[in-house]
């Protein structure tokens, strides 16, 4: 098993690609902690996994360190962080007033720095890893997400950061999905299909209509992306960017008119 006798922590553990980390990571022989805003969810993954569940905001200091002192209290170290909490940052510049801003930046990026700032003296001492959950709209923009695209690229941004200034101590790789089917995603697709009259399937064949795999991720093809970051596979990859969308990245938009 690629991560027996290694300790994790995932935040944002308590649904769609968290939850799915969680158990890959149980499965390949990790203890998993697992952090979330929601208590609900985070106890229910880390029961079924034998595992630790710790709830709060990942954004906040207090509750990252938190985290990381429970998990290495219970399991006796950290190997693995990966810094999977997200969300919000909606509108487009004219529509975000500060507190919205703030919101977006703090839930995508502040949460994967305060965690990875708790986090590196234990993995330092270990030779571990950080595996930064970013997104296809680290690297482009889509429409109408200011605030979550601004803090997708930044993302990217803190995970070369702390590869250069950690290493060889720690490796920091950044995980880019595109378009997978979680629990937040339904939601963004069912207003979609709302507004083009049109079911949820429907509307999940349109997102992914121009990729090359014509069809979006299931949660678990993310986590076997992330388990190949945290695992000795990797053992030469450090500030690195692996996107996981259906090759959609490698699409010339303005030539799909001529296919």
């Amino acid at each position: 098993m690629r991560l027996d006798g290694r300790v994790a922590l995932v935040t944002g553990g308590g649904t769609g690609i968290g939850a799915a980390i969680a158990r890959r990571f149980a499965a390949e022989g990790a203890s998993v902690a697992v952090m979330g805003r929601r208590a609900g969810p985070v106890e229910a993954v880390a029961s079924e996994l034998g595992g630790l569940a710790v709830a709060g905001d990942a954004a906040v200091a207090g509750d990252a360190s938190r985290a990381v002192e429970a998990t290495v209290e219970r399991f006796g170290g950290l190997d693995v962080l990966v810094a999977n909490a997200g969300g919000e940052g909606g509108g487009g510049a004219l529509e975000v007033d500060d507190e919205a801003w703030r919101a977006g930046l703090d839930a995508n990026l502040t949460s994967a720095f305060a965690c990875a700032r708790a986090a590196l003296p234990h993995l330092l001492e270990r030779g571990g890893t950080i595996v930064v959950v970013s997104s296809v709209v680290g690297l482009a923009a889509g429409p109408g997400m200011a605030g979550y695209t601004a803090a997708k690229h930044a993302l990217v941004g803190l995970t070369r950061s702390l590869a250069v200034d950690y290493g060889p101590g720690v490796r920091v790789n950044a995980l880019c999905p595109g378009w997978v089917r979680t629990p937040m995603s339904e939601g963004e697709l069912d207003d979609l299909a709302a507004r083009r009259g049109v079911t949820r399937d429907e509307a999940f064949a349109l997102v992914s209509a121009h990729l090359p795999l014509r069809r979006v991720a299931e949660p678990e093809e993310i986590a076997a992306a992330a388990l190949f970051l945290a695992c000795g596979e990797s053992s030469f990859v450090t500030g690195s960017v692996l996107v996981a969308d259906g090759g959609g990245a490698a699409v010339d938009v303005g030539t799909l008119a001529f296919g």
